[in-house]
């Protein structure tokens, strides 16, 4: 994997009948390396309606996905099979405590690019919300 990639996040959310909110796609450049056996990802994304750029961090393997968000939108999110984390999550429209009960992580790696699924429950208020699927694809940019 070459340090410069490009960083696809896929997000899709469905409510406790099961419809869909159609998902969010946002694409970014961004900087790779990998450090005591863990990958890392640093880049700034476009956010539809926010005028200020999100400054992302993501820091993975196989069992834990952390995803830092700072600039217009904040939040540490961290995803670990079967279990719950609480996050702060401050937007322009205020700040939300939310529950995050991760159901599966899959890693797949390959030479020039690696792709990070995960499936979450997500709660508000300590109640369930939505179940939610984040695809994160991280290619070479060269």
């Amino acid at each position: 994997m070459t340090k410069e990639v490009l960083v696809t996040f896929c997000g899709l959310q469905s409510d406790p009948d099961g419809k869909s909110d159609g998902g969010i796609r946002t694409a970014a450049r961004g900087d790779y390396y990998h450090k005591n056996g863990k990958h890392y990802v640093l880049c700034e994304e476009t956010v539809e309606g926010l005028e200020e750029r999100v400054k992302s961090r993501l820091k993975f393997d196989s069992d834990t996905v952390e995803v830092t968000r700072g600039g217009a939108l904040e939040a540490r999110m961290v995803f670990q099979k079967n279990k719950k984390h609480l996050t702060g999550y401050r937007t322009p429209f205020g700040q939300m405590l939310m529950g995050i009960v991760t159901r599966e992580i899959r890693l797949t790696q390959r030479k020039e690019h690696i792709t990070v699924e995960v499936d979450y429950a997500l709660e508000l208020n300590d109640e369930f919300l939505s179940d939610c699927r984040m695809v994160i694809d991280i290619r070479s940019a060269i």
